[in-house]
């Protein structure tokens, strides 16, 4: 069970700052990855947008607008790729069908490989974990 940590109002205020810090680096490599994968897979999006969903890495609506959990920030480069290529992928397969993940393989051959990770580690990429990871307290006493 995960240790509870009280912050103080200080702390509490650097670790939004910080989120925020995060969140608009996701949005500059996200944005980045989607043009350059854009155009191995096909499809128009309309939009990007960066959120923190609790269950999802991603997703693309039937208007063409793709979402991206912030937190992918925190994932291997690989993964991120990953997923914005699954993403990208629903533009011509809104769905999970055998021609989807051909797809997704065709541009990406060692996707299942990222998948598994991501099951695996997901629960890992916080903005905590990634401070921890790095010796960086989160607590400032």
């Amino acid at each position: 069970m995960p240790q509870i940590i009280y912050l103080t109002q200080t702390e509490t205020k650097r670790l939004q700052t910080l989120e925020k810090r995060y969140r608009s680096a996701a949005r500059m490599r996200i944005e980045q990855r989607c043009a350059y994968y854009r155009t191995l897979t096909g499809g128009c999006y309309t939009a990007v947008t960066i959120r923190d969903q609790k269950t999802r890495w991603g997703s693309c609506s039937s208007r063409g607008t793709l979402s991206f959990n912030y937190r992918l920030i925190f994932a291997p480069p690989e993964i991120l790729d990953y997923v914005v290529v699954h993403e990208l992928c629903h533009l011509t397969h809104m769905n999970h069908s055998k021609e989807f993940w051909n797809k997704v393989a065709s541009v990406m051959p060692d996707y299942n490989t990222h998948r598994k990770w991501l099951k695996e580690h997901g629960g890992e990429l916080t903005l905590e974990h990634y401070l921890e990871s790095r010796g960086i307290p989160i607590k400032l006493t």
